[in-house]
């Protein structure tokens, strides 16, 4: 119901035209039944007669039916498969995108990373290091931090994490904390140069990392850097398939991510994707789409979590994945994929646009169909029957022609 309030553009053309055409209709087939006969001669009964032969053919019935119709099918042929829709405008907007920002995690990626590296940095053991990083991180919903804390309790499965005091998430950049009177930050490549403490031969330990396609993160103390932690994440087997198939229908994929760009750069080449930004906070996702909207026109946003939630309104069409994502994503967005599944991204567009072609040809057959016959009537070769015959036989051509959505 909800999905029908916000109807199609198309939807609101038909149903405005309509607020005008009846009336019109109505007061044309009363000025031709009461001044027929004193104006053109014959019996009031014939006069009668046509105007009910205009009125029934002019009837808007096929023409209004022809859009919630065909609208109803599109979103019903797409929740079959699993892409919640939550209106014909999103729907019929559909077509009209010429780009689609993804990020990264949990998008292109599962959004399940896993640690992979531990590299000391000074003498502290890499026991020492991974409970200081699981205390800390295990306040954290962070894809990362899940992977550290996860990564942590393989290796010590019965040791106790310690307990943090004044915890702070650093928005996009990490997290900040007190263990045993010790103030401790965790926080990726970008807050590291934020804080000064990015040594030339940091620098090149975490280029080295990113270049393989891992996140790394640094574990400082107040003297310093004491660890390098890096995690990597698995790309999704649709991703590459569902860039593809976007190249197919002429729209760009841009990939977005808080990431480094080094490692941004080694997904989306892995993706073929040729615009890649990292090192992005929401607010400057936010202000790519804009930046896209203005280059392309209409813009998609995907994504899954808080961080993508301004950039998902910001688009002229948000798309939250469904199964991982937040619920303050899947209730920014426009759609939602259900089943996670990228590839849906363009089977969207498609029946979009397909959902524009039978709308179109739905206005064209109640239209064209009441011109023949209105012009059949106004030559005095219309009967009641076949204006019957022609407002119903378009009523019923144009819904069934709406139905052949629920197949695709």
């Amino acid at each position: 119901q909800e999905a029908q309030a916000q109807r199609a553009p198309t939807q609101r053309f038909v149903d405005q035209f309509a607020h005008y055409y009846t009336p019109a209709v109505v007061a044309l087939a009363v000025l031709m039944a009461g001044l027929g006969p004193l104006l053109f001669g014959g019996t009031w009964g014939e006069w009668v007669y046509q105007a009910l032969v205009i009125l029934v053919i002019a009837c808007p019935c096929a023409l209004v039916v022809s859009t919630p119709v065909t609208v109803v099918s599109g979103l019903a042929a797409a929740a079959r498969h699993g892409i919640l829709i939550k209106g014909g405008v999103f729907l019929e907007g559909g077509r009209k995108l010429k780009a689609v920002a993804l990020d990264k995690t949990g998008t292109l990626t599962l959004g399940k990373p896993a640690l992979t590296d531990v590299v000391p940095l000074g003498d502290m053991p890499i026991a020492r290091v991974l409970l200081i990083a699981a205390s800390l991180d295990d306040h954290s919903t962070h894809p990362v931090a899940r992977a550290l804390v996860n990564g942590w309790r393989e290796r010590q499965p019965e040791a106790s994490l310690l307990p943090v005091d004044d915890f702070r998430v650093l928005q996009g950049r990490g997290v900040r904390g007190v263990i045993e009177e010790q103030e401790w930050v965790l926080g990726n490549h970008r807050l590291v140069e934020e804080l000064g403490v990015c040594s030339a031969a940091l620098e090149k330990q975490l280029e080295a990392l990113e270049q393989t396609g891992k996140t790394a993160v640094v574990l400082i103390a107040p003297a310093g850097p004491v660890a390098i932690l890096a995690v990597a994440d698995t790309l999704r087997p649709e991703s590459a398939q569902a860039v593809a198939e976007l190249k197919a229908l002429h729209v760009e994929a841009v990939m977005l991510t808080g990431d480094n760009p080094a490692t941004a750069r080694v997904i989306a080449d892995q993706l073929g994707i040729e615009d890649a930004r990292g090192n992005l906070m929401p607010e400057d996702k936010q202000a790519l789409i804009a930046e896209l909207k203005e280059r392309h026109g209409a813009v998609g946003m995907v994504g899954d979590g808080v961080n993508d939630a301004p950039a998902l309104a910001r688009a002229d069409i948000g798309f939250a994945m469904g199964a991982a994502g937040t619920a303050t994503a899947l209730e920014t967005a426009d759609v939602a994929i259900m089943d996670d599944d990228p590839r849906k991204l363009a089977r969207f567009i498609s029946l979009s646009r397909h959902t524009a072609s039978i709308l179109k040809q739905n206005i064209t057959l109640a239209l064209g169909i009441k011109v023949v016959f209105l012009g059949l009537a106004l030559s005095g070769h219309a009967t009641l029957w076949m204006a019957v015959f022609a407002d119903m036989g378009g009523s019923l051509l144009v819904v069934f022609n709406g139905l052949r959505l629920l197949r695709k």
